[in-house]
C-alpha cells in the first residue's frame, strides 16, 4: 500500500506542473538533468524497471518503487503512466523522506 501523504505530494507536483510521465518524457528529461526523483510502479514491465534503473545510475537521480500504475495515475489525473519523474527537488526530497519512514514537515 502506497502512503497516502506521498500521494498527495506526487498530485502536488502535477498541480505546480514539475511531474513528467511516460517512458519517452522521462527519459528525455532525465538526460536533461531536470528529474529529481524517478517513480516507478511496481506492476510496470521487468524491461521498463530495468531501463530506468540504469539511466537512474548513470546520471544519478534517485529511484523508488512504489504503488501500481493505476494509483500513481490517478495522483497525477491521467491514465496509465507507469513511471513518473519528479522535477521539484523539495518535494522529491520529502517523497524520499516519507518513502524511508520519515515524517513529512508541518
Amino acid at each position: 500500500m502506497i502512503d497516502r501523504k506521498i500521494l498527495g505530494l506526487i498530485g502536488l507536483s502535477a498541480k505546480a506542473r514539475k511531474v513528467c510521465f511516460g517512458a519517452d518524457s522521462v527519459e528525455k528529461q532525465i538526460k536533461k538533468g531536470k528529474v529529481k526523483l524517478l517513480i516507478i510502479a511496481k506492476d510496470s514491465s521487468e524491461r521498463t524497471k530495468d531501463k530506468f534503473k540504469k539511466l537512474s545510475n548513470e546520471y544519478k537521480v534517485p529511484i523508488i518503487i512504489i504503488g501500481q500504475i493505476e494509483t500513481l495515475s490517478k495522483a497525477i489525473g491521467k491514465s496509465n503512466k507507469a513511471i513518473l519523474g519528479i522535477e521539484d527537488i523539495n518535494l522529491s526530497k520529502e517523497i524520499q523522506k516519507i518513502n524511508n519512514g520519515g515524517e513529512i514537515i508541518g
